[in-house]
């Protein structure tokens, strides 16, 4: 019970980060580029993440689990090709939601639009069982979500 709610603000806590994230890009698209804003984005994010991994590596040595996480595939030739393209949604949403804050949406339109993608996508993917996700299938309980998300994401656009 503990862990399921721990996870929930954890994921709460990253919605928070994604509309600082997308916000301060935004801004410094506005002085740059967005695909400049992109760049810099990522450099601290990989200096950041670099830290993290030495961070990870004194304090939790003889931990291994919360190093390198469970994994599905016991060796690296296992991997499938499409793992390594993880950056690139990231930097694509990066860019994206840089050039779309800066328009008449702005910030709330943006984030909004993000969600009902990435709802409606994880929906999919869920579905199908797409890059080794467990198949999950699609009820009609999942459609009254959508819905309503649907509905809450146009009057937060449109008003």
């Amino acid at each position: 019970m503990l862990k399921q709610v721990s996870d929930k603000l954890m994921a709460l806590f990253a919605g928070g980060l994604l509309a600082l994230m997308i916000d301060i890009n935004s801004g410094l698209a506005l002085v740059s580029s967005p695909i400049q804003a992109s760049w810099i984005a990522h450099g601290v994010g990989a200096l950041v993440a670099i830290c993290l991994v030495i961070i990870g590596a004194i304090f939790f040595q003889g931990h291994k689990q919360y190093c390198l996480g469970k994994s599905k595939w016991k060796k690296k030739t296992d991997l499938p090709y499409w793992i390594y393209l993880g950056g690139l949604p990231g930097a694509l949403t990066v860019v994206l939601a840089a050039i779309t804050v800066n328009s008449d949406i702005g910030l709330s339109g943006t984030l909004t639009s993000t969600l009902i993608g990435q709802i409606i996508f994880g929906i999919i993917l869920d579905h199908l069982g797409l890059f080794g996700s467990q198949k999950k299938p699609f009820v009609i309980a999942d459609l009254l979500k959508v819905i309503l998300i649907l509905g809450g994401s146009f009057i937060i656009i449109f008003s």
